[in-house]
């Protein structure tokens, strides 16, 4: 905090005032740096809009706020961790579940997916799947692991019967 407001030239309880702790100072820090997930890809098919709506959000994850924030919550303790989840949630999973919506919207429209696949558990499955592997398999998602997800996990899940 000394150094944050040195190099503010301010003093330590302006800093205080504004992030009461180094936890909401270093999320805010990383919340405002972390590359967002802004638009949903507009590609033709829900293939193509998937794997880059998945490079987007690898884009996001390996950034290096992104790298940031993952050593972040390697070294805090469960209570600390969950205000640097919340960065994560509110800053790439909300926005990916929300432009997979809109992907798969599109899909619908275009006859790709069938309609009862616009729910929770097809909007988790990508975020979900990309959180655990980079977490409990060091996977850091190489286009190659991208497109296997997409075409082995994300395209049969939305498809209509017998297609």
């Amino acid at each position: 905090m000394e150094g944050v407001a040195a190099g503010a030239q301010t003093g330590k309880a302006a800093v205080y005032r504004r992030w009461p702790s180094k936890e909401d100072l270093v999320a805010d820090a990383l919340r405002s740096a972390l590359p967002g997930v802004e638009e949903a890809p507009n590609l033709g098919s829900v293939r193509e809009d998937l794997l880059a709506l998945c490079r987007q959000a690898r884009q996001a994850m390996f950034s290096r706020p992104g790298f940031a924030l993952r050593a972040v919550i390697h070294e805090c303790d469960s209570m600390q961790v969950e205000r640097f989840q919340a960065v994560i949630v509110e800053g790439v999973v909300e926005p990916m579940i929300k432009l997979l919506g809109v992907v798969i919207g599109r899909g619908i429209e275009r006859g790709e997916v069938r309609p009862g696949a616009a729910n929770g558990y097809v909007y988790d499955a990508i975020p979900a799947m990309m959180m655990y592997r980079n977490k409990m398999c060091a996977s850091e998602w190489s286009d190659q692991d991208i497109e296997e997800m997409v075409d082995l996990l994300m395209l049969p899940l939305p498809r209509p019967n017998g297609a």
